[in-house]
C-alpha cells in the first residue's frame, strides 16, 4: 500500500508538460522601435466612437508590422565582421597575402590585379548591385565585365581622352565623357547615342531614382539629361571655374562640386545659385565623398588634410592631417573611408564616430592611383591606377544582407527587366530634389476655408474695358440684343483670361517666397560667411 502511494506521488499531476519556450520569441523595445512609423495618434482628441475604433485598430495593426520587422531580422543572418588583430599587432599590418591565407576559396578569387599599362590611368565604376565593373583608360581604352566571374562583356578604345565613365540604370547602357563629346554605349560597345549637348564634360554623375545624367565641364557648366526620355532638363553656369570635382548626395540627388578655392557648394536643377557654400579648405578642394544616409560629408584638398563634416548642421566634425594630398575618397556601406595618396590607400575605420589615430588598412597598389570605389555587398575596394585595375579585400566594408527589390547581384535577366520598368514607373520628377526632403511631407497649413476666400475676392473684381465691335451679321444676327449678347460673351471670356493671369502670378510669386525663405534657413544654420571670396583671402591674418 505505501509502495503504491509513492508511485502515485512521483507521477506528475499533468501529464502533458508545458514548454519553457512557448509562444512566440521576446522582442526588446530597442528592436521593435527601429521599425517605428512615426508618433502614435491620440484617440482622446478624436470625437467619434467610429472614428476613434478606427484609430485604435489601425495603431494595433502598425504596432503588430513593428514586431514582425523585428522578429524578421533574426533570418537575416549574415553579419559584417573586421580584422582582429593579435596581441602586439595592428590591422594596418596586414596585407593582402596575410587576408587570402586565411579567408574561402571563393574570397581569394575576388583579390586580382588586371595589368593594363599602355592606357592607363583608369577610373572604375561599379553598377548599383556590385555585379559588373566600368574601367575607362585616359587614352580611350574602355572595358566593362562581370568582376566575379571574370568574363568580359565588351571592350573597345574610343582612338581619344577619356574623361570620366559611369554606368546607367542597367549594365547595359553606359556614359563615356569623351574629349568632345559624351557618347552612350550599350554592353557590346555599340554606341547608342551622342550626346552633344554635353561638350567638354570631366566628371560624370547618374541619379537612379531620377534617371538623370549630370556632367560638369571644363567651361565651369553643370548639365542634368533625363535619360528615359533624351531631354535636357537643366542647365546653367556655375561660375567657380574648372568642375573636375564632383559627387552626389544618395540621400537626397543633391550635387556636390568642388572648387580651387577650398569651396564646396551643392545643386539642385531646379535653382540656379547654389542651394549651399562652405568653405572647408584654406587650398584647393581635390575630392569629396558622401557617405549613404547623407549626414556626414568628407573633403580633401591639396593641403594634405581630411576633414568630416556634419550636412545637417554644416559643421566639421574630426579633421586628419594625411600630410601628402590626397587624390580621392569614398565611403563604403558600412562607413569605412578609404583615402587615396599617392599609390597607398588608407582605409579607415568609425572616422564619423570619434577621431582616430592610426588606418583600419594600408594597402600599396603597383602604380600612381586616380580613382578609388568600394563594391556594393561585398567587402572589396577597387582600385584604378596607372598601370590598370586592382581589387582588394577589406573586411567589414559591404553590407551583408540586401534588398532584393531595390538590388539585387544575384538578379536573373527576366528580374532585370521587370526591375527597369519598375524603376521607370517610380521615377521621380526632379523638381522634387531638395535639399530638406523633409518638406516634401509638410502639410500646408492654409485652411479651405482662405482658400475659398480669396477666390471670391477674385470673382468680385472689376473687368478691365475691352473695346470690342460686333461684326455686322446679315438674318437678324446684327439686332441690338443679340450685339450686347455678344459683347457679354465676349467681356466674360476675358474677365476668366484676367482670373487666370492672376492665379499663375499668385502662384510664381508664392513659389519665388518659399525658394527664398528656404536660402535664408539654410544661410542661417550654415553659419557661413557668404561674401564673395577673393583669391588672396587666404592669406588674410586669423583672429587668434
Amino acid at each position: 500500500m505505501a509502495e503504491k502511494e509513492t508511485r502515485e506521488a512521483k507521477k506528475p499531476k499533468n501529464s502533458i508538460m508545458k514548454d519553457i519556450f512557448d509562444g512566440p520569441a521576446p522582442l526588446s523595445k530597442h528592436a521593435v522601435n527601429r521599425y517605428a512609423r512615426g508618433h502614435e495618434v491620440d484617440e482622446k482628441s478624436v470625437r467619434t466612437k467610429y472614428r476613434k475604433a478606427e484609430i485604435i485598430s489601425n495603431e494595433k495593426k502598425i504596432y503588430s508590422a513593428m514586431k514582425d520587422a523585428a522578429r524578421a531580422e533574426m533570418l537575416l543572418n549574415e553579419q559584417a565582421g573586421f580584422l582582429e588583430a593579435d596581441e602586439g599587432e595592428h590591422t594596418s599590418q596586414y596585407t593582402q597575402d596575410d587576408i587570402t591565407k586565411v579567408v574561402d576559396v571563393q574570397s581569394q578569387q575576388k583579390y586580382f590585379e588586371v595589368k593594363l599599362e599602355n592606357f592607363g590611368p583608369y577610373r572604375i565604376n561599379y553598377t548599383r548591385n556590385g555585379r559588373f565593373i566600368l574601367l575607362g583608360g585616359e587614352k580611350g581604352h574602355v572595358a566593362a565585365f562581370d568582376w566575379q566571374t571574370k568574363q568580359l562583356t565588351c571592350e573597345m578604345n574610343v582612338m581619344e581622352t577619356v574623361n570620366d565613365i559611369q554606368w546607367l540604370h542597367t549594365e547595359n547602357m553606359f556614359a563615356v565623357a569623351q574629349r568632345l563629346w559624351t557618347y552612350i554605349y550599350d554592353n557590346q560597345g555599340i554606341e547608342i547615342h551622342c550626346l552633344k549637348a554635353l561638350d567638354r564634360v570631366l566628371r560624370l554623375e547618374f541619379l537612379p531614382y531620377h534617371f538623370l545624367l549630370v556632367s560638369a565641364n571644363e567651361k565651369s557648366y553643370l548639365s542634368y539629361i533625363d535619360i528615359s526620355i533624351g531631354k535636357k532638363v537643366a542647365g546653367f553656369p556655375t561660375a567657380y571655374g574648372r568642375l573636375d570635382v564632383m559627387t552626389q548626395n544618395p540621400y537626397n540627388a543633391i550635387t556636390l562640386l568642388g572648387h580651387s578655392g577650398g569651396t564646396v557648394s551643392m545643386w539642385s536643377p531646379n535653382v540656379k545659385q547654389p542651394l549651399v557654400k562652405m568653405l572647408c579648405h584654406r587650398s584647393a578642394t581635390r575630392c569629396i565623398s558622401v557617405e549613404q544616409s547623407g549626414q556626414y560629408m568628407a573633403t580633401s584638398g591639396i593641403d594634405g588634410k581630411v576633414k568630416i563634416w556634419d550636412l545637417r548642421t554644416y559643421k566639421l566634425l574630426h579633421s586628419y592631417k594625411v600630410g601628402s594630398p590626397v587624390y580621392d575618397l569614398s565611403f563604403s556601406q558600412r562607413n569605412l573611408l578609404a583615402a587615396a595618396v599617392g599609390d597607398v590607400v588608407h582605409i579607415y575605420k568609425d572616422s564619423l564616430s570619434k577621431e582616430i589615430d592610426a588606418p583600419y588598412m594600408c594597402q600599396r597598389s603597383p602604380g600612381f592611383i586616380r580613382n578609388i570605389d568600394f563594391c556594393p555587398f561585398e567587402d572589396v575596394l577597387g582600385v584604378g591606377h596607372s598601370t590598370g585595375f586592382s581589387s582588394y579585400l577589406v573586411p567589414g566594408a559591404g553590407e551583408p544582407n540586401f534588398d532584393a527589390l531595390e538590388a539585387n547581384p544575384y538578379q536573373t535577366k527576366k528580374q532585370r527587366r521587370q526591375a527597369e520598368v519598375k524603376m521607370l514607373l517610380d521615377k521621380i520628377q526632379p523638381d522634387l530634389i531638395n535639399l530638406d526632403t523633409a518638406v516634401l511631407g509638410k502639410v500646408d497649413r492654409k485652411s479651405a476655408q482662405d482658400i475659398l476666400e480669396e477666390k471670391k475676392k477674385l470673382l468680385y473684381l472689376k473687368p478691365e474695358k475691352v473695346d470690342f465691335v460686333p461684326r455686322y451679321k446679315k438674318k437678324g444676327g446684327s439686332k441690338t440684343g443679340k450685339i450686347e449678347k455678344r459683347k457679354k460673351g465676349v467681356l466674360w471670356e476675358d474677365k476668366r483670361n484676367q482670373l487666370k493671369e492672376r492665379l499663375l502670378k499668385k502662384k510664381l510669386k508664392l513659389k519665388n517666397n518659399q525658394t527664398k525663405k528656404l536660402k535664408k534657413k539654410i544661410l542661417k544654420e550654415s553659419k557661413v560667411d557668404t561674401r564673395t571670396s577673393k583669391i588672396l583671402d587666404r592669406f588674410q591674418k586669423k583672429d587668434s
